[in-house]
């Protein structure tokens, strides 16, 4: 009765949670659930500074240092874009004669299309093995030393001491995969080719319909690699830090600091355009 309470109690929060999202949302604040998500890790931060006070004038230093550099990194990859030029025709009439001219405009393609999306999903999965595994390691003979294995491979073992190197070697393939597959959900959906040939616009030296098709598509695999090592590498960045430095304090991860710069770009380019709609004047210079 109590498990079944439990469920009950965590359905419903996560349902006023994604309601109070939509909320968010629909009031142009923000992505309402990259809010929320932001708001738990920043709420971590406090508890951080007693931490802070046990370490060195020298592990400080490193700490902030190692945010700045991850701050711009998450920046330079979240801005980045590779802008494919497109001509457009239109019609313009003069002297009760119409004319037909170029114009020049582009198409801004993401490096990180997919946003925040492939670590949510890639850790997700690697909690399921030793989440799995637990319910079995009191079995006895080989089923629990097959649950251990995994337990110690996947969740640090049941004293904690960390994950394994195949589970961070698992976390960066799978963070790889899932960005390409985000990706390429989210570039068939925006039917690019389709929409520059209704719009009699194409890109110089393609011709419309599927060789345009073929030809984006060949672009967004390219950089969509950049992303993708980019996200594995934020993925996997505490095992490198644990490997280099014993310092301590710093137990915010890199994924969750990918997601308060991500949210907060996002939200900062939202309150722009809201400006610029009502006031013709935005804070971004």
């Amino acid at each position: 009765m109590g498990t079944l309470a439990t469920l009950f109690t965590l359905a419903a929060g996560t349902m006023f949670l994604v309601w109070l999202g939509e909320l968010i949302t629909e009031h142009g604040i923000g992505n309402g659930i990259s809010v929320i998500i932001f708001g738990g890790i920043v709420a971590r931060l406090p508890s951080l500074i007693p931490n802070l006070s046990t370490e060195s004038i020298i592990g400080i230093l490193a700490i902030a240092a190692f945010a700045l550099a991850l701050t711009f990194l998450v920046v330079y990859f979240q801005e980045a874009q590779r802008r494919v030029p497109v001509q457009y025709a239109r019609s313009a009439f003069r002297g009760g004669r119409m004319y037909r001219q170029q114009g020049q405009s582009h198409i801004p393609l993401r490096v990180n299309m997919a946003g925040m999306i492939p670590l949510i999903f890639a850790f997700s999965i690697m909690i399921l093995p030793a989440t799995f595994a637990s319910y079995f390691s009191n079995s006895g003979g080989w089923v629990e030393s097959v649950a251990d294995f995994f337990v110690n491979q996947f969740q640090g073992g049941r004293g904690g001491v960390g994950q394994s190197p195949i589970y961070w070697v698992i976390l960066f393939l799978l963070v790889v995969v899932f960005t390409f597959f985000y990706t390429m959900v989210q570039y068939q959906q925006q039917q690019m080719a389709k929409t520059l040939q209704r719009q009699g616009a194409f890109i110089p030296g393609i011709r419309p319909g599927p060789p345009t098709e073929q030809y984006l598509i060949r672009v967004v695999t390219r950089i969509t690699w950049a992303g993708a090592f980019f996200l594995g590498f934020v993925a996997v960045l505490p095992y490198f830090v644990g490997l280099v430095s014993d310092v301590q304090a710093l137990t915010i991860s890199s994924t969750g600091f990918l997601i308060v710069v991500a949210v907060v770009l996002d939200t900062m380019k939202q309150l722009e355009a809201q400006l610029l709609m009502r006031n013709y004047e935005g804070f971004i210079r």
